[in-house]
């Protein structure tokens, strides 16, 4: 199937959840959290995200996770990544309990589309160190292709999809994909060989992954918030409805997309410095934020091979 097909698929079975003026989420993608081993990309910003995630905790924000959080395809056990990573995973936990997380599984977490996968890991008991007991770490929880965010004013919505449907290696063909990363490509990391896999890696695949879901979005007058590419997207009021939270594995800062007030903002947490010489994590948006309601109008019109008027890339370093 070719994207459009599978994307417009994935709508039509989304899970539905409301949205108004005083929605509160968060939207991350792409952690690909590992055993902290040297392949494990999210490591180096692990104490970054935890704090975005708590910042977003105690500020009553919804977390939906766009894909990929779990790095599956490089590593076969998730119990050596929950060991690793143990304090965000109570802490997504506390999202969990708070009935503010939601999930959508990518290509490199596509296993959890299965709900009895989910419960044999994510769903099962460890024990918890801040406690002293062993407990259920997101008791009944499932993951989902899909999202359908509805706004109660308007009537209009916004799509929210990992991405990588339609890609052949890392939909229809995921366990190829897989095989090749877990058992080739992890190893030659340390060489600097490049997952031929992932658009991540190849700016000509983001382009054309890219400019695919635009065409779609405008095709079918539909806002879609995506991940998968790894490349943050904020487009201008002229420009077709796709987002993307860009990936929370850059060398310097993490990316995501907040709803909040009514508003839609891409924003960056990057480690920075005050004069003292103190470091501390600081949030920027990356963009001027939009309005909701400016998002469910006419399209806009995708020039061949144009950027779209807003924000594409990766955030630069101040």
């Amino acid at each position: 199937m070719t994207i459009a097909e599978r994307l417009s698929g994935a709508l039509s079975s989304a899970r539905e959840l409301p949205l108004d003026d005083t929605s509160r989420f968060i939207f991350f993608s792409d952690c690909h959290r590992g055993d902290n081993g040297w392949a494990d990309d999210f490591a180096h910003n692990e104490s970054l995200f935890y704090h975005a995630l708590s910042y977003y905790f105690d500020q009553g924000f919804t977390y939906v996770e766009v894909g990929d959080g779990d790095e599956l395809w490089e590593n076969k056990h998730f119990h050596a990544i929950r060991r690793a990573h143990s304090h965000i995973f109570w802490k997504m936990r506390d999202f969990y309990e708070a009935g503010r997380l939601h999930l959508i599984y990518g290509n490199h977490d596509i296993e959890r589309r299965d709900p009895k996968v989910c419960q044999e890991t994510l769903g099962a008991s460890y024990f918890n160190a801040d406690t002293g007991q062993t407990e259920r770490l997101f008791a009944g929880i499932a993951a989902h292709e899909a999202l359908l965010l509805r706004h109660a004013g308007t009537g209009g919505s916004i799509f929210v999809v990992h991405g990588h449907q339609g890609d052949l290696l890392s939909d229809a063909l995921w366990r190829v994909g897989r095989f090749f990363v877990r058992h080739f490509w992890k190893h030659l990391q340390s060489f600097g060989a490049r997952d031929f896999t992932s658009p991540a890696t190849s700016q000509s695949k983001q382009k054309r992954v890219d400019d695919q879901i635009a065409q779609w979005a405008q095709a079918n007058n539909q806002t879609i918030l995506c991940g998968h590419t790894h490349r943050a997207r904020f487009p201008g009021p002229d420009a077709p409805p796709y987002f993307n939270t860009g990936s929370c594995i850059h060398p310097r800062s993490i990316t995501g997309i907040e709803i909040a007030g009514g508003d839609i903002t891409l924003i960056r947490w990057w480690i920075t410095t005050d004069p003292a010489g103190n470091l501390r994590c600081e949030r920027t948006p990356l963009a001027p934020p939009r309005r909701l309601h400016t998002l469910f109008g006419a399209a806009g019109v995708m020039a061949t091979g144009a950027e779209p008027r807003g924000y594409v890339g990766e955030p630069a370093l101040k």
